[in-house]
């Protein structure tokens, strides 16, 4: 078992795009949601699949399990989804030595980009780039989970 700890933000400008690393893209769907977990599964390049339970929010962090899954049960999976299907495009962006994840939403979220950045301690200090925007972390409109059974938030 991990624990992650992220911040999450909306991202306002599009300077982070100079500093990409990497990029991939990533169809995601939710198996089950409740109050004490969520299960997602993804695909990513249409290559592999990915299980993924996390855990209630406390604070920053939750635990996180992930498993490796054939890409054909990863679609299976997918097709028994409660909710929409998210479709988007993960950057891996470096802005002063930290790792910052940017998923740019296409489709019915198409317009939404959000930046998030895993911690190793709740408190530890996080220079914020110029590109980002608010803070959505304890938004859980901004989970994706919520995304893909309620939609996108009306301030979006």
């Amino acid at each position: 078992m991990a624990r992650e700890i992220e911040r999450k933000f909306l991202v306002t400008g599009d300077g982070w795009r100079t500093n990409v690393v990497r990029s991939r893209a990533i169809a995601q769907a939710y198996i089950a949601r409740g109050e004490q977990a969520s299960v997602r599964v993804r695909i990513v390049d249409d290559a592999g699949g990915r299980l993924t339970v996390k855990g209630r929010v406390s604070g920053l962090s939750r635990d996180e399990f992930e498993y490796d899954v054939p890409l054909e049960d990863a679609r299976a999976l997918i097709g028994m989804r409660s909710g929409r299907l998210l479709a988007k495009r993960r950057y891996d962006v470096i802005e002063e030595g930290r790792l910052w994840e940017v998923d740019v939403f296409e489709g019915e979220f198409s317009g939404l980009v959000i930046a998030e950045c895993e911690l190793e301690r709740e408190d530890e200090a996080v220079t914020r780039p110029a590109w980002l925007g608010r803070e959505v972390t304890a938004d859980p409109r901004y989970y994706n989970a919520a995304l893909a059974v309620q939609g996108l938030p009306s301030d979006q």
